[in-house]
């Protein structure tokens, strides 16, 4: 088997949007090495980026604050200091994003909108005509 993360090279982000039910847990190592990463201070970062005490501030469409729009891959600003959580999905299994049709269906606009791309079904026609 491949292993499951080959994929995330080439992956436009779909893990980083928050789903209902969903939960990015950040504990104070994370917190340390992105105050790290960005030359502040532990509190500067919670006060900033934390909502609640373990979790990421989001976006109005769910997605990470920290997800740079506009690129279809390696989008994570922080990915050097990234959330354990983050750098250990999808946990040595196949990617959910991947291989859960309704879980794909449920992020894929998000990210088209994301990344400022037409759907595939709107390209296709054009790239014929060409």
């Amino acid at each position: 088997m491949v292993a499951s993360t080959v994929f995330c090279e080439y992956c436009p982000s779909y893990c980083c949007y928050r789903l209902s039910g969903s939960y990015l847990f950040v504990d104070a190592l994370d917190i340390n090495r992105i105050a790290r990463h960005f030359g502040i201070t532990d509190g500067a970062v919670r006060k900033k980026y934390i909502e609640g005490k373990n979790t990421f501030k989001i976006r109005a469409d769910g997605s990470c604050i920290f997800l740079i729009n506009g690129k279809i891959s390696k989008r994570c600003g922080i990915h050097l200091a990234r959330p354990r959580q983050c750098q250990d999905f999808p946990y040595n299994e196949p990617c959910p994003y991947i291989t859960c049709r309704d879980l794909l269906e449920t992020i894929e606009p998000r990210i088209i909108k994301s990344v400022h791309v037409e759907s595939y079904e709107e390209t296709l026609p054009t790239l014929w005509e060409r």
